[in-house]
């Protein structure tokens, strides 16, 4: 009962059936992700397969059962969700925050799948004047009506940029000057003590696993909130607007 209420709310964010999703690439809607059925074959799945790769677009290949659960309507072995927000480009965002006179201010989101964590997270980002949110293509939240709703709006606002890998965009904001500062409950060094009045890139990561290895090991500096209660860590959101007021208090001091 629960995953058909699900399904529901997600009916007007989903195209199902390999012509209609087609059509949905060839106008160039937003595409969110694609779900194939495992074992799918034919001329028609070729045409479609040519088009995602042609688009890069975001596939995964699934159990029928799993599309079954989704929608009772005829799917053809194809589901698509559309995304509710267009994505922008971080390799153009950059620029344009250098262009502007503003030292950048960007937030990664590392396996941070919770819709209402993330939604809290860019209320919180956009209210602090962060310049764009870098989400991964797949293993996070997906930005849906209830994430934007969560985000009081702020996803139709701030610019939301995906990458395939989290790692990848850590090098390009490396490679354009910015500070990478991992923010974690294992972090060492006190996050008052962290220097936040220059280009700055913030990793968070997800309550149940945190940021990644292969994150923290590109991470200029790991710092941590102190937490003076027997509670030894916060949720993530709460920690997005505590580092995230950290900056904007250093940089209007200075």
């Amino acid at each position: 009962m629960r995953e058909k209420k699900h399904a529901d709310k997600q009916n007007d964010q989903m195209v199902f059936g390999m012509r209609p999703v087609m059509e949905a690439i060839k106008a160039g809607k937003e595409i969110d992700s694609i779900l194939v059925q495992k074992g799918l074959k034919g001329e028609n799945l070729n045409e479609l397969m040519d088009l995602i790769h042609e688009r890069k677009l975001h596939l995964k290949r699934v159990p029928s059962d799993r599309l079954n659960r989704m929608t009772r309507k005829t799917h053809q072995g194809v589901i698509c969700f559309i995304s509710p927000i267009s994505y922008a480009r971080l390799e153009d965002v950059l620029p344009t925050i250098y262009e502007s006179g503003k030292d950048p201010l960007i937030l990664l989101l590392d396996g941070i799948t919770d819709v209402r964590n993330f939604g809290a997270i860019v209320r919180t980002a956009e209210c602090a004047g962060v310049d764009a949110i870098v989400i991964p293509e797949s293993g996070g939240a997906r930005v849906t009506s209830d994430a934007i709703k969560t985000s009081a709006g702020a996803l139709n606002i701030v610019a939301v940029c995906r990458t395939k890998e989290i790692v990848d965009a850590i090098r390009m904001v490396k490679d354009s000057g910015l500070n990478v500062v991992a923010c974690t409950e294992h972090g060492k060094n006190n996050i008052y003590k962290s220097d936040f009045n220059q280009p700055v890139a913030v990793i968070l990561g997800s309550e149940e696993t945190g940021i990644s290895k292969a994150c923290l090991d590109l991470a200029d500096q790991v710092v941590g909130i102190p937490i003076k209660g027997q509670i030894k860590s916060l949720n993530v959101s709460v920690a997005a607007g505590v580092v995230l007021y950290e900056a904007i208090r250093q940089r209007a001091i200075s």
